[in-house]
Parts: C-alpha cells; sequence; structure tokens
C-alpha cells in the first residue's frame, strides 16, 4: 500500500466518523512517551506525558554529507565525530520541564539521497518546524535546500486540501512553517555560498532564517536552534545552553527529575535567570520512531488543521493547542 492510499483510506475513515456514532479502528488514541510506569510506580512519573499541544517533530534536511546528524549530536550531547557514516533514518527524543509544563522535541534526521520518495513527503506533512542544512563550500546544496523549503510548502499546501490558485493568493495562503537554513562547514577557507546570498534569500521568505554555523567547531550551533525556537513561539529555554542536561536513567520510567517544590512566600520568588536555570531537559534513551500508521495518523490530524486554517484565512503558525488528538507511538 503506498502513501496516497494510506491517506485516501485515513481520510474514508476520518468522513465515516463523522456520520456515524459507531466506533472505528482509529479512534483517538493516547500520547505516549515510551514504556509506561507500572502500575506500583510513583504517580510522580505521570507528570512526565506531555500534553498533546506540547509535543513537537524537529525534521533535519539537506543534501549528504553536509552536517545534518553532526548537528543534531551537538544538539543532544555536545559530541562530534568526524567519520562520515551515511543515515538512513534516526529517530530522537528530548523530554524538557519548563516551567512547570512538559514539553517533548521528537528529532528526525533524515537521509540526503532520498532513497524513499514517499517516507520523505511524510516527513514533510508530520514535521511541525525544519532545520535544512547546507554547505557553505557547496553551491549545489544551497540550491538542494531551497528546493527543499519550496518542497516542504508545496507540500503542505496542497495536503490542506487548498486549490491551485493565483500566484499572490496562493503565496497568501502558504502555511507559514518555522525553518532556518543552516550553512554548515563556516570553518572552510574555500565557500562557494556567499552569506549575504543566503540572507537575502531568507529575508523574502516568511517564518524562515539563515544562521552560519560549523557543527565542528560547535560555532554558532546553539543559535541555529534558538532561532527556530523563536520563529516557533517555542520556549527558548529548549536551547541547549538555555536549561540543565539531565542524564536518563537506563530503565527509569521517570527520566527527569520531580518539580522543585513551589513556595509562595514573596521572599522565593523566582527571578527569570533561576527560572531557566530551573529548566532542564533529557535525552530519552532508546526510543523508538513511531510507526508509519502512527504517522499517518498524525498527518491526517495536522493536514485537517492546515485546511481549517485555509479555510478560515488564517496561515498564522500552526497552532496545535486547537488540536484535541492524541497519538500513540508505536
Amino acid at each position: 500500500m503506498n502513501l496516497s492510499s494510506c491517506t485516501n483510506w485515513l481520510c474514508m475513515t476520518n468522513n465515516s466518523k463523522k456520520t456515524a456514532n459507531t466506533p472505528t479502528d482509529f479512534s483517538p488514541p493516547v500520547l505516549t512517551t515510551g514504556p509506561g510506569p507500572s502500575p506500583g510506580s510513583s504517580s510522580s512519573c505521570d507528570d512526565v506525558v506531555p500534553l498533546p499541544k506540547n509535543c513537537f517533530r524537529l525534521v533535519m534536511l539537506g543534501s549528504a554529507k553536509v552536517g545534518k546528524t553532526c548537528l543534531v549530536q551537538r544538539f543532544l550531547g555536545g559530541k562530534f565525530q568526524d567519520n562520515y557514516t551515511p543515515t538512513i533514518e534516526d529517530f530522537h527524543r528530548k523530554l524538557y520541564r519548563i516551567r512547570g509544563e512538559i514539553f517533548q522535541l521528537d528529532i528526525l534526521d533524515t537521509s540526503g539521497n532520498h532513497p524513499f520518495p514517499a517516507m520523505r513527503r511524510l516527513s514533510f506533512l508530520t514535521g511541525d518546524l525544519f532545520v535544512i542544512v547546507f554547505s557553505m563550500d557547496s553551491r549545489e546544496t544551497f540550491e538542494e535546500a531551497v528546493r527543499l523549503r519550496e518542497q516542504i510548502l508545496e507540500t503542505k499546501f496542497s495536503a490542506g486540501g487548498a486549490s491551485n490558485s493565483g500566484g499572490l493568493t496562493r503565496k497568501r495562503n502558504l502555511p507559514r512553517v518555522p525553518m532556518v537554513l543552516a550553512g554548515n562547514k563556516c570553518d572552510k577557507d574555500m565557500r562557494t555560498v556567499v552569506p549575504e546570498e543566503a540572507k537575502a534569500y531568507c529575508a523574502n521568505q516568511e517564518c524562515c532564517a539563515f544562521i552560519e554555523t560549523s557543527a565542528k567547531k560547535n560555532h554558532q550551533v546553539d543559535d541555529v536552534f534558538y532561532e527556530l525556537f523563536l520563529i516557533a513561539n517555542l520556549p527558548l529555554e529548549m536551547t541547549p545552553n538555555h536549561h540543565k542536561r539531565v542524564s536518563a536513567s537506563f530503565g527509569s520510567p521517570c527520566p527527569l527529575p520531580p518539580p522543585a517544590p513551589s513556595h509562595h512566600s514573596k521572599k522565593y520568588t523566582l527571578s527569570v535567570k533561576r527560572r531557566l536555570s530551573d529548566a532542564c531537559g533529557v535525552v530519552t534513551p532508546n526510543v523508538r520512531r513511531p510507526s508509519i500508521r502512527t504517522d499517518l495518523m498524525i498527518m491526517r490530524a495536522k493536514t485537517c488543521s492546515i485546511g481549517d486554517n485555509n479555510g478560515n484565512g488564517n496561515n498564522s503558525v500552526l497552532n496545535w493547542k486547537s488540536l484535541e488528538y492524541r497519538c500513540i507511538l508505536q
């Protein structure tokens, strides 16, 4: 069964649910963040399950050998490996406790060779925010990054059920998808991409920024994600240098430490700096990538939201607080 058939099947199922009261196979599932706590575990473990509105997927895109995986590794743990191993697809998850709320960031590190076009299209549809990486010493990778941005917008635009209208109307109805074009390998002496050109391109795009970076030198890697979270209206404490890193214990049902006790006295009022220091994040070990069925259900929910935004003339950044869905990670 190809992607189009799966999508049509899910859409038909969604329409039938609106006209029938009998339950279907695609009833709203429950979002979990891995193996749940056992019945005898502490109730505090339930606090690490994020609300659906606080779950986001970051997709890393770009040509092969531009440093996508190196940027991800820097983001997750500050490590850099000089040897190159081709990526087919890697999946990571990071949990945050920020100002008393739990946030979940799933990171999909994709292949630069695009061996499965249908899977790449699915990553476009299920992604909430994107980092498109190119190499400053390869103009071809910059041109590919521009094409990828256009393909993401076109895919989301088409999936939202929008009609093929004129250029101005189409541009006005395009979904505003948070993206950062990351010019990696800026430490190289020979460059074929001028930073001013990349900045000028992003300046004419909505919800798009350009950051020069070097995963090898760890130069402005945090800035890539800070700018992305800023565009996406996500908590800036999700940036690596804005929260405390916590090491997850293998097999522990509660990867995040318990929240600090709250004090109601005025003398215990936390300053902004202290609130930032109380934010913490942990990389979930041995997390499994969601199944294709789960991704298709996520895609259905998100494309329906895009269609509603287009129908209402609202092209703002997607507000997942209005989505009343929860997804099982299988």
